[in-house]
């Protein structure tokens, strides 16, 4: 706590800025604490943006409490997805009427091309893999992409989860139980473009997550041109809207998932792979860093403009389809 204080000052006294954003309940809060114990939360007011990178009801009770204070605090409020401002409580919106945008997340399509161009990347036509990449923790429900594999997959398949938390122990006692010690590989973490590398290589991607901001795992894969299949959450439905080939089951639906991940595993490679070059071209139309920064630039430049309300639509006078 000291040496965020003690860094903050520096760089505040350093030199004047334009922008002054903050992506988390706890560094929004301590920033508002430390200018106002400074004297220079007014002076800065105009220049303060937090963005909210999750779904309300993923954060923990402590950063919900911490999101609350802070959010009036700023003079812009970002949420990554239309679907993480609808988490929101309804009495809660009004901390943030007239000065929330919505900016969605965006992948990075050079560097994923320029990764998987590095290489190598390993595709063994003769077996099927499926990969899921995100925090071991309950709201992923990494047992459920388990289970779902051990009943749906057949032979010659593999599983990579990939990713760390706090359910490690619990999950590799689960593959250990369910006989897929020779088909489970748990990679822990892994470099960015390596997990490029992975998704270009796979069969499927599964996110079986029970909530999610919008989900940068999911994009990236999509951009890396592998099929996905998905939980039917909000924060999925919007990554997916108007990509009718993206499957979507009910959370923690094992059976449903075997299902899908059995139909996939029985597709001819050409067919999935044409797959996943629709979910590519999808993420290239509505999901790129190029659109992504352009809407935040946007919203930067609001900062010493008027204030517009723009509850009614939310996303800079568009709609949650074109932030």
């Amino acid at each position: 706590m000291r040496g965020f204080f003690r860094v903050l000052r520096l760089a505040l006294d350093a030199k004047e800025y334009d922008v002054v954003h903050v992506h988390a309940p706890h560094s929004a809060l301590m920033l508002v604490l430390a200018l106002l114990a400074w004297g220079r939360y007014r002076r800065l007011r105009h220049s303060l943006v937090y963005t909210v990178q999750d779904s309300f009801y993923d954060y923990k009770l402590r950063n919900q409490a911490m999101m609350v204070l802070a959010l009036p605090a700023f003079k812009r409020v970002v949420f990554c997805s239309r679907s993480a401002y609808e988490s929101l409580p309804r009495p809660w919106k009004r901390f943030v009427s007239g000065r929330w945008r919505v900016v969605q997340n965006g992948a990075d399509l050079e560097r994923v091309d320029r990764a998987i161009a590095a290489g190598p990347v390993v595709r063994d036509e003769g077996r099927f893999t499926v990969i899921s990449v995100g925090r071991l923790e309950r709201v992923k429900d990494p047992g459920c992409v388990i289970d779902s594999f051990a009943e749906g997959a057949g032979a010659r398949s593999i599983l990579v989860l990939t990713g760390t938390g706090r359910l490690e122990a619990e999950v590799a006692a689960r593959v250990r139980e369910r006989g897929l010690t020779e088909r489970v590989q748990l990679t822990g973490l892994a470099p960015r473009d390596e997990v490029f590398r992975r998704f270009a290589g796979a069969d499927l991607f599964i996110s079986a997550s029970h909530g999610e901001g919008l989900p940068v795992a999911v994009v990236e894969a999509m951009a890396s041109g592998c099929p996905v299949l998905l939980s039917d959450i909000p924060p999925h439905r919007e990554v997916a809207d108007g990509a009718d080939f993206i499957p979507f089951v009910a959370p923690g639906d094992v059976h449903w998932f075997a299902r899908e991940i059995r139909r996939f595993q029985e597709m001819s490679p050409p067919d999935r792979r044409a797959i996943g070059r629709r979910c590519r071209d999808h993420v290239a139309e509505r999901f790129t860093l190029e659109r992504m920064h352009v809407s935040l630039g946007r919203v930067y430049g609001e900062l010493r403009a008027p204030m517009v309300s723009m509850d009614r639509e939310g996303v800079d006078g568009s709609s949650a389809r074109h932030p």
